[in-house]
C-alpha cells in the first residue's frame, strides 16, 4: 500500500509538469483528484491493510493528497497568469463607460444655502453631533423640567451625553469662543426619535442663523429671511411670521415662506426664529444690556422637498440612484 501511494504521488507530480493549458489541467485533475480519480480509487484499499500499519498508511495517504492538491493549485495559478499575459487587447474596442457622480440633493441644498447666506456676510460654524445637556438645553434657557428634555424626544447616551437635537448648540459654542459682533450659520445633522413617515425622520439637517450686534431688531431678522427666500426660492417668494414661543428667543415666531408647490404658490412652514433671549446671552458671557441679536432655524430637508417637489423625506436617505439622478 505504501508503494502504491508513492507511485501515485510520483505519477501525479510528473504528469502535472507537462500541463500547459486549462484543458490539460482539468484532465489531470479529473484523473488524479476527481470523484473517480486515482486518489479516490486507492482509499478503499486501506481496509485490507493490517491494523498495525493503518496509522502509517493513513498519514501517507493524507500527505499524498496534500502534495497533489498543492501541485494543482500552483499549476492553476501558473496557467491563469500565462493566459492573462498572452491575452490580446483590442485597442479599437469601445471602453466601458464610467458614470459621473454628483452631489446628493441634501449636500447640494446645503451648498446653495451656504452660498446665499455667505453673500449676506454669514460665516459657517460647526460643532459636535454628540453633545452635553448644558449646550443642548441649559445654555439655551431650556430648564430641567421642560418637556423638550424628555427621553422620548431625545437620544441620550452614557455619561450625561446625547445626540444633539438642534444645531443651536453650535451657536452656544460659537458665542462662548467669539466676542461680538458675529454673524454665523450652523449647518449639520440633528437627531430626534421620531417615527419615520413621509414628513418625519430620526435624523435630519438644520441650518441655524445667528446675528449679534448693537441695535439688532426684528426688522433685521425679517429682512434677512426675506432676502434668503427671494434669493433661494425665487423672486415670487415671500416671508411671514406667526407669534410662537421658544425658550431661547423672546419674542419668537414661526417662519412661513410662500413658494410654488404643485404649480401654485402657497404658504409653507419652514422653521422658527426670534430675538435671542437675554438668559442665553448671560450663559455665554454676553452683556444683554449692550448686545442684541436674532436667531432662526430652518429644516434643510423641508426646504429641499418643497423646492424640488419631493413628497417623502424617506426617499432622501434610501440611496436609490434612480431617484437621486433626477436632481
Amino acid at each position: 500500500m505504501l508503494e502504491a501511494l508513492d507511485e501515485l504521488k510520483a505519477d501525479g507530480l510528473a504528469g502535472i509538469e507537462t500541463v500547459a493549458d486549462t484543458e490539460a489541467l482539468e484532465m489531470w485533475r479529473i484523473r488524479f483528484l476527481g470523484a473517480k480519480g486515482r486518489l479516490k480509487a486507492i482509499m478503499p484499499r486501506i481496509k485490507g491493510v493490517p491494523p498495525a500499519q493503518r496509522p502509517e498508511v493513513g498519514r501517507r495517504l493524507n500527505a499524498v493528497k496534500r502534495s497533489l492538491q498543492s501541485a494543482y493549485e500552483r499549476k492553476s495559478a501558473e496557467v491563469a497568469a500565462g493566459a492573462a499575459a498572452g491575452a490580446e487587447i483590442d485597442v479599437t474596442e469601445p471602453g466601458i463607460p464610467v458614470g459621473l457622480g454628483r452631489r446628493h440633493i441634501i449636500t447640494r441644498t446645503i451648498d446653495e444655502i451656504v452660498e446665499v447666506f455667505g453673500r449676506m456676510g454669514f460665516c459657517v460654524a460647526s460643532g459636535p453631533e454628540v453633545e452635553d445637556e448644558w449646550h443642548n438645553f441649559d445654555a439655551l434657557n431650556i430648564g430641567p423640567d421642560h418637556p423638550a428634555r424628555e427621553p422620548s424626544d431625545n437620544f441620550y447616551l452614557a455619561g450625561g451625553l446625547m445626540l444633539r437635537s438642534q444645531t443651536s448648540t453650535v451657536q452656544i459654542r460659537t458665542m462662548a469662543l467669539t466676542k461680538p459682533p458675529l454673524r454665523v450659520v450652523a449647518i449639520g445633522r440633528v437627531y430626534r426619535p421620531d417615527t419615520h413617515d413621509a414628513t418625519h425622520y430620526s435624523m435630519f439637517h438644520q441650518v441655524e442663523g445667528l446675528y449679534v450686534d448693537e441695535g439688532v431688531t426684528m426688522v433685521d431678522l425679517k429682512t434677512t429671511l426675506f432676502q434668503f427666500a427671494r434669493a433661494y426660492l425665487g423672486p415670487e417668494a415671500e416671508v411671514r411670521m406667526r407669534p410662537s414661543f421658544f425658550p431661547f428667543t423672546e419674542p419668537s415666531a414661526e417662519v412661513d415662506m410662500k413658494m410654488k408647490v404643485k404649480g401654485r404658490y402657497q404658504w409653507v412652514e419652514m422653521g422658527g426664529c426670534g430675538m435671542v433671549d437675554p438668559n442665553v446671552f448671560e450663559a455665554v458671557g454676553y452683556d444683554p444690556e449692550h448686545w442684541t441679536g436674532f436667531a432662526f432655524g430652518l429644516g434643510i430637508e423641508r426646504i429641499a422637498m418643497r423646492k424640488y417637489g419631493i413628497a417623502d423625506i424617506r426617499w432622501l436617505f434610501e440611496n436609490d440612484a434612480r431617484f437621486l439622478r433626477q436632481f
